[in-house]
């Protein structure tokens, strides 16, 4: 009920104000268990895909979320629980890997549509970045469920990092044909397998999206970003630093000069001045 509800009060709007346009929804089965495995642009990912669809879609989303104390945490932890996030703890020794595995799973044994991003994070670029092995592929080798690949078009415009007020412009969305990795079953532990499954799945996202594909992981991308935009604080500080020491040592020899300047005048005229006689 509170999902039904949630998805009146946002995704109702979230169609009316930006009419995200769709090709492909004759993909999403009626019913049963099915994984849909998305590209990743925009936090708004997770609520233009299940506005679109008459199925409730879960996703997870990090625990945070529904922890946060305060009225602000609970209305927070109530609006992911109303449009079908569910919290995944990322402590224990392996993380938020095997805790998104078994929720997925488990949504999945319900029945129900299973949301989620092989690439693991956003993409900080546009591009199309290598997929994580672990959930998609096991999750969907564990449960036999077909995987649904969709594309998500542009919704990084809509909102980009440092705006605050989204741009009105419609979004779009393509939904592949499902696939079927029946013939790997029972193999959720082979790293070759899980390879292999996840990079067909990226290959189907790529066709349908038409971005420029990476050979390497969002996360790493992101941490090379971080580390060069240190690098280049550093070596601006390092620059501003060097020229204020530049600009006082260039006052300071100034003001030597002057003064000595200054000394040998004095000293001149002491030289070349007629003695002072008593009147």
């Amino acid at each position: 009920m509170l999902y039904g509800a949630m998805k009146v009060a946002v995704g109702g709007p979230l169609k009316v104000a930006f009419r995200p346009w769709v090709e492909g929804l004759e993909n999403v089965p009626a019913e049963g268990a099915a994984i849909l495995a998305s590209n990743h642009l925009s936090f708004s990912d997770s609520f233009f895909l299940p506005a679109v669809l008459d199925r409730k879609v879960t996703f997870i989303a990090k625990a945070e979320y529904f922890t946060t104390p305060g009225v602000k945490g609970r209305l927070t932890a109530a609006f992911f629980k109303g449009v079908g996030q569910l919290p995944v703890d990322r402590s224990g020794a392996r993380g938020a890997g095997e805790a998104a595995i078994k929720s997925g799973i488990e949504v999945l044994e319900r029945g129900e549509l299973f949301g989620i991003y092989p690439e693991g994070t956003r993409s900080p670029d546009g591009r199309l970045y290598r997929g994580k092995p672990g959930g998609l592929a096991r999750v969907a080798l564990a449960t036999g469920a077909p995987v649904i690949p969709v594309a998500m078009i542009d919704t990084e415009k809509i909102q980009p990092p440092g705006k605050v007020v989204p741009k009105l412009m419609r979004p779009g969305i393509r939904i592949g044909k499902p696939l079927d990795f029946s013939r790997y079953q029972g193999m959720e532990h082979d790293r070759f397998v899980l390879r292999a499954v996840t990079d067909e799945v990226m290959y189907e996202i790529m066709k349908l999206s038409g971005q420029e594909y990476v050979d390497m992981y969002a996360t790493a991308m992101k941490r090379q970003l971080a580390e060069a935009a240190k690098a280049e604080k550093e070596a601006d500080k390092a620059a501003r630093a060097a020229l204020a020491r530049a600009e006082k040592e260039q006052a300071e020899k100034e003001k030597a000069e002057k003064e000595r300047a200054g000394q040998a005048g004095a000293d001149e005229d002491g030289q070349t001045g007629e003695p002072r006689t008593e009147p």
